[in-house]
């Protein structure tokens, strides 16, 4: 970044800001938190991530301590029953969950980011106490922005709402739903007016079930099988004009705001695949021995080590970076992209390279080594293909050289 544009972002910050600007420093309680978080994992989702992951399991009582725990309203205000942390303790929870998990840490993401905080920031108090309070402790809610013909390409949704009197109906297809057979409410994305295209974009409440609305297949997917993803189908919901989220027209700008933030969720996930990955490449590599040594004296074996570590490690960095400018007043859309293209390669990089020291035995489903890949592949790809974060970030990067 140049120089000039350092002091314009800086410019308006407290000295403390702009430490935490460059340097990440965990306090007290991010600890405590990561700790609590790790214990979890090890002692309530990796001992069943294998078979939650071969039945396609939904982890119903784990997300139910989860609740408990408040883990699942991590960036809630506490007036609305939410644990009222920052966005650098999400970054931290949701790692380790994924560590333990990742199909449960999909959950615990998509939830926190895409769907309690964005009723949190935007709804109005009734708004709150129906789709927002009973959320807090394990309800889950969902988030439906993409459509079979419509993914990067937001603009393009064609959802419909048609103003009725009071009521707007409903009509379309909504793809990629997480948790949707698990929700109770769900944010739907509809237009209003096809012709202003992104500017007639709308959110709306609509609370699970409701007539009108039915579910598709459960998606069948490679990985992040525990938590469920299928269609949502409208015909003909008919939606009070007081469930509209924000303004109406203002959908894209929400959605598109809500997603720097839920990159960091997905950015966090990668790093907690990742991180167990790379787990299980060493403790593999120091127990499993070749002509009389274990094989992680190897050199060949200690340079894939490395790499792997140096990937993950760095990616860490983007990501808790990302996190702490997602609660300043300054927009963080390149920040954002880049932790999600970093924590996702590594995400992919080192669980095959994991596979790779493990051999055979990374191949098969008595080592959880392929599934860390099947999981990793997926961050890839949600939350915005890499293809289109690259464009992001040079967009940015070349418009910084122009001002």
């Amino acid at each position: 970044m140049a120089l000039r544009n350092i002091t314009k972002l800086l410019k308006n910050r407290t000295l403390p800001q702009c430490i935490r600007y460059f340097s990440i420093i965990l306090t007290n309680e991010h600890e405590m938190l990561q700790k609590t978080c790790r214990d979890f994992a090890e002692s309530e989702l990796k001992p069943v991530a294998a078979q939650l992951d071969k039945e396609h399991k939904f982890p119903t009582e784990q997300i139910k301590k989860l609740g408990e725990l408040g883990l699942l309203s991590i960036n809630v205000s506490e007036k609305w029953g939410g644990s009222n942390l920052d966005s650098l303790s999400l970054a931290i929870a949701v790692e380790e969950i994924a560590r333990g998990c990742g199909g449960t840490g999909t959950i615990v993401s998509v939830h926190n980011c895409l769907y309690v905080n964005l009723l949190d920031r935007l709804g109005t108090d009734a708004q709150k106490e129906t789709f927002l309070r009973p959320f807090t402790g394990g309800t889950l809610g969902c988030f439906a922005l993409s459509e079979p013909d419509a993914g990067s390409d937001v603009g393009a949704i064609s959802t419909t709402a048609i103003l009725d009197g009071d009521h707007y109906i409903l009509n379309g297809t909504k793809s990629w739903v997480t948790s949707g057979y698990e929700g109770k409410a769900v944010v739907v994305f509809a237009t209003v007016d096809k012709k202003q295209k992104h500017k007639g974009i709308t959110a709306f409440l609509i609370p699970l079930p409701y007539q009108g609305l039915s579910l598709g297949k459960k998606e069948d997917k490679m990985g992040i099988r525990a938590s469920s993803t299928c269609n949502i189908i409208l015909e003909d919901v008919r939606i009070p004009k007081e469930n509209v989220l924000g303004n109406v027209g203002e959908g894209f700008k929400i959605a598109m705001s809500q997603l720097d933030n839920a990159r960091v969720g997905i950015s966090a996930q990668a790093l907690g695949i990742a991180q167990a990955a790379l787990d299980c490449a060493v403790d593999y590599s120091s127990q499993r021995k070749a002509f009389g040594r274990p094989i992680n004296e190897m050199q060949a074996v200690q340079l894939r080590i490395a790499e792997m570590a140096v990937a993950l490690e760095s990616a860490r960095l983007l990501v808790w970076r990302a996190a702490v400018l997602c609660d300043e007043p300054v927009r963080s859309s390149k920040e954002s992209s880049m932790a999600k293209l970093a924590a996702s390669q590594a995400a992919t990089f080192v669980s095959h390279n994991a596979i790779q020291i493990l051999g055979g035995m990374g191949y098969v489903t008595d080592m959880p080594a392929e599934r860390h890949y099947r999981d990793a592949r997926i961050t890839e790809i949600y939350a915005g293909v890499n293809d289109v974060h690259k464009q992001i970030i040079a967009g940015q990067i070349i418009k910084s050289y122009q001002n």
